[in-house]
């Protein structure tokens, strides 16, 4: 027992040395960096050498970004709601990696979130959610799996831990389980071209605190959208 312990030790200690190295040419696409773990895991892989190429959502988080890391960080707006904006980040990926392939993905998204009972939530709700933080990730997923496969590159999905459990209405959880299972057969599926599939499951971050007014805005546009009947039926008290 104490030589098996022993081993593991040995093991997990030589494992958790290990760096990447020869870093320069080594291409990373990384979502959602206008603001929050993407914007921070950019500028940190940034540092380390690593080719990054940030997608921002507006033009003035990719200024912002550029302006705060080295010239060799690139950046690409990208709207994963929109396929023709998918297509366009994708071509601008295969530019940059010229031939090279892709040495990592890491998919990092926060859909608008409307908040409420599912009850009082129409289907364009859950769209605006899922066609981001679910449906879009998949899409570029897929698009980029070429450039990956070339490279026996890596997928790291980011995933916020409070989207795992589901006790409020609406497609913020379907978004999160989703990509769990999506990571989980992708990992199976790439291993024979030597793509490994990774989920990080992340906790809060300052900069990710939930707004308290932000919640009782959408709490009140879904109630005041709401019939008469399904008004009564829960009652103000509820509310």
């Amino acid at each position: 027992i104490l030589a098996s312990i022993l081993s593991l030790i040995i093991y997990w200690t030589i494992r958790d040395r290990y760096r990447v190295r020869n870093l320069n040419g080594k291409h990373v696409f990384i979502t959602g960096c206008d603001t929050g773990l993407g914007n921070s895991l950019a500028k940190w892989l940034d540092k380390k050498g690593f080719c990054v190429i940030a997608a921002c959502a507006t033009e003035k988080g990719s200024q912002e970004l550029r302006r705060r890391s080295s010239l060799s960080l690139k950046t690409v707006n990208l709207n994963l709601a929109d396929s023709n904006s998918i297509a366009r980040a994708v071509v601008f990926v295969t530019e940059q990696t010229a031939g090279k392939g892709l040495f990592g993905l890491v998919s990092n998204a926060e859909g608008t979130a409307p908040v409420g009972p599912t009850d009082w939530l129409r289907i364009e709700d859950f769209h605006s959610v899922l066609d981001v933080s679910l449906l879009g990730l998949i899409e570029i997923t897929l698009k980029l799996l070429p450039l990956l496969k070339k490279a026996e590159g890596r997928v790291v999905n980011l995933i916020n831990a409070k989207g795992l459990m589901a006790f409020l209405g609406g497609g913020y959880s379907l978004s999160k389980w989703g990509m769990e299972a999506f990571s989980d057969t992708l990992r199976i599926e790439m291993r024979h071209f030597g793509v490994k599939v990774s989920i990080v499951e992340h906790g809060f971050f300052k900069a990710e605190e939930v707004n308290s007014d932000i919640i009782e805005k959408y709490l009140f546009k879904l109630w005041n959208r709401l019939t008469p009947e399904i008004r009564d039926s829960y009652g103000e008290k509820y509310l």
